[in-house]
C-alpha cells in the first residue's frame, strides 16, 4: 500500500503544525523510504508469529522511598500491586521482548542489569529487550539503592542487607524469561479508539503576557489557551493463541501522565483499573500491558474544573474504551517480526562551573532543612545531575545530592547523552516505537503522522530516564516546568522523531 497520509485528530492549529512537521521529516528520509511496495491482497493473520506473556509482582516493602517528587516519602502500605508485565515476540530466529514496569522511570543502569540476566537465561540479545516505565508516582524511588547495588556488584562487596533493587532486577528479568518460555503460535488483532470521556488535558498554557506556564486553571484571567494538543487515541493490540482459547495479552497505549493517586501507598495508578476492565471482559488469565504514550505535557487536571478526576474514574473510563474496542479489533496484515534500533546522541545542556557550585550549595541547604523556591530546586538538581553525566571526574561525588539520576554507565559520557530509539514492526500495518524520557505529545503525534504503518503505537520512558523531559524545540523558547526540568538542548526531541521515522521506513521496506 502507499505511504499512509492519515491524520490524527487534533485542533486545527496543531493540525497545520503536524502537517508541516510531517513534510519536513519525510523530506529527510525520502531516500530511505523510496516508493512503498503495494501489498497484493489482504491476508489474514497467520500463526508463524509466536507470542508469550507473563507478569511478576515488584511491590517494594513498606518503608521504602517513594518516587515522583523532590522530597522523601516512605511507603506505609499498598493500594494495589506493582508489576512487571512482559511480552516476547518470536519469528523464526528473530526475537524481541518488551517489559512494562510500574516504575516512575527506567534508569539506564537498570536496563543494563535486566538485559544481562535475560540474555544469559534466554539467548534473547540484550539490545532486543526494551524496558519501559509506566511513570506511576506511587512507585519506588530506587535510584540510590540501584546505584549502590551496582557498586557492590562491580566491587564484589556483599551488601550489608538484601537490597530491593536486587529483587527488582531479578523480577523484571523473570517476567521476560517466563514469557519467552510461554510463547506459542499466536494471532494478533488491533484497533484504535478515541477516548471520548475527557480524562487528559494539556497542562501548559499561553498567558496574556506571551509566556507559557505549567499547571494553570482557566479560573486565572491571565490564561489565554492551552499551549498544545492532546492525543485522544487509545491503541489496542490483542494476542490470542492460534490454536484457540483465552487471549494471552492485551497491549494498551495512551498518552496521560500517571500522577493521579497521591498518598503514601504503592499503586500502579490508573492502568490498574484498565487491567480490571480487561480481565472482566477477557478473563483473569490475560496479561494487561500498558505502554505510556508521549505525555510530557499532558496530565489529568481539567483546567475548566475545580475538581480533579480521580484514579478509578480515569482508569475505568479508559478501560471502558478498551473493552468497547475489543469487538472491533481486526487481524493484522501479514504478521512478521522486524526489530530495529538506533543510538541517538542527544546534546546535553552545559551548566557553568559557577552554576554547578551554586546548585550544590542550594541542595545542601535543602538537605539541611531550609526551604527553596521550587523551580530553583528543580534547576539545581538537574544541574548537578548533568555535571555527573558530562564530567568524567566531578569535583564531588554526586551521590551526596542525587537519588534518582545516579548512574554508573552514563557517568562522564561527555556533551551528548547516548539513548536508544527502537522500532518493533509486528505486521504490515502495525508497529511499536519506543523512546527514552518524558516526551512531549507533539513529538509522538509527529511520529504517528509520518509513520508508513496504518497503526503506530509510540511508548515513552523506555530504557533510559536520564534525559528527564524531552520538549519539542518551540517549547524551549516558551519556558515552563518541563523546559526547566530537561537535561537536553533544544532539538533533541526532533532528533528522536527523525530516528524513529528512519527506523519505521526501514521496517516498511521489508514488508
Amino acid at each position: 500500500m502507499p505511504v499512509d497520509q492519515k491524520r490524527v485528530r487534533v485542533s486545527p492549529g496543531w493540525e497545520r503544525w503536524l502537517d508541516c512537521g510531517r513534510r519536513l521529516v519525510w523530506a529527510g528520509v525520502a531516500s530511505v523510504v523510496g516508493v512503498a511496495a503495494a501489498v497484493t491482497g489482504e491476508s489474514v493473520a497467520r500463526a508463524e508469529l509466536r507470542v508469550g506473556a507473563a507478569e511478576v509482582e515488584i511491590t517494594p516493602p513498606m518503608g521504602f522511598p517513594m518516587a515522583g517528587y523532590y522530597h522523601e516519602r516512605l511507603a506505609t502500605g499498598a493500594k494495589d500491586p506493582l508489576k512487571a508485565k512482559a511480552l516476547v515476540f518470536r519469528d523464526g530466529e528473530t526475537r524481541a521482548a518488551v517489559v512494562a514496569c510500574d516504575l516512575t522511570g527506567i534508569a539506564t543502569d537498570l536496563t543494563a542489569e535486566v538485559r544481562e540476566r535475560i540474555a544469559r537465561a534466554t539467548g534473547i540479545p540484550g539490545e532486543a529487550v526494551t524496558v519501559c516505565g509506566t511513570h506511576s508516582h506511587t512507585a519506588p524511588d530506587y535510584g540510590r539503592d540501584l546505584y549502590e547495588h551496582v557498586s557492590e556488584l562491580r566491587g564484589g562487596t556483599p551488601p550489608a542487607q538484601p537490597r530491593y533493587t536486587a529483587t527488582l532486577i531479578e523480577a523484571i528479568a523473570k517476567a521476560v524469561i517466563d514469557a519467552d518460555r510461554a510463547a506459542v503460535p499466536a494471532v494478533l488483532s488491533r484497533a484504535e479508539a478515541i477516548q471520548e470521556t475527557p480524562v487528559s488535558f494539556n497542562r501548559r498554557f499561553v498567558m496574556r503576557d506571551g509566556t507559557v506556564k505549567t499547571w494553570q486553571s482557566h479560573a486565572n484571567p491571565e490564561v489565554v489557551r492551552a499551549a498544545g494538543p492532546i492525543d485522544p487515541a487509545v491503541g489496542v493490540v490483542v494476542a490470542r493463541p492460534a490454536a484457540g482459547g483465552a487471549p494471552l495479552a492485551t497491549f494498551t497505549n495512551f498518552a496521560l501522565h500517571l500522577d493521579t493517586v497521591g498518598g503514601l501507598e504503592w499503586s500502579a495508578d490508573y492502568p490498574y483499573f484498565i487491567e480490571e476492565s480487561v480481565r472482566g471482559a477477557l478473563g483473569n488469565g490475560v496479561v494487561s500491558v500498558f505502554g505510556l504514550g508521549c505525555c510530557g505535557d499532558i496530565n489529568h487536571s481539567n483546567p475548566r474544573s475545580t475538581v480533579r478526576n480521580k484514579t478509578d474514574f480515569i482508569g475505568k473510563a479508559l478501560g471502558a474504551t478498551v473493552v468497547g474496542a475489543l469487538p472491533k479489533v481486526q487481524p493484522v496484515k501479514n504478521p512478521r517480526l522486524r526489530s530495529f534500533s538506533e543510538t541517538v546522541l542527544l546534546p546535553l545542556q552545559a551548566p557553568s562551573v559557577a552554576e554547578v557550585e551554586a546548585a550544590r550549595g542550594l541542595l545542601t541547604a535543602v538537605q539541611g532543612g531550609q526551604n527553596a523556591e521550587f523551580f530553583a530546586q528543580v534547576t539545581a538538581y538537574k544541574q548537578v545531575m548533568i555535571d555527573q553525566l558530562r564530567e568524567k571526574q566531578p569535583t564531588e561525588a554526586p551521590g551526596r545530592w542525587l537519588k534518582w539520576g545516579l548512574t554508573h554507565r552514563l557517568a562522564g559520557v561527555g556533551d551528548a547523552l547516548p539513548v536508544e530509539v527502537r522500532v518493533i514492526a509486528l505486521a504490515d500495518d502495525l508497529a511499536l516505537v519506543f523512546l527514552p524520557g518524558e516526551v512531549f505529545v507533539e513529538l509522538g503525534l509527529a511520529i504517528r503522522q509520518g509513520s508508513p504503518f496504518d497503526q503506530t503505537l509510540v511508548v515513552e520512558l523506555s530504557n533510559a530516564v536520564e534525559t528527564i523531559y524531552i520538549p519539542n524545540r518551540g517549547a524551549y523558547a516558551q519556558g515552563g516546568y518541563e523546559v526547566t526540568n530537561s537535561a537536553l538542548q533544544p532539538g533533541g526531541g526532533e532528533m528522536l522523531v527523525e530516528a524513529a521515522l528512519r527506523l519505521l521506513a526501514k521496517a516498511a521496506q521489508q514488508r
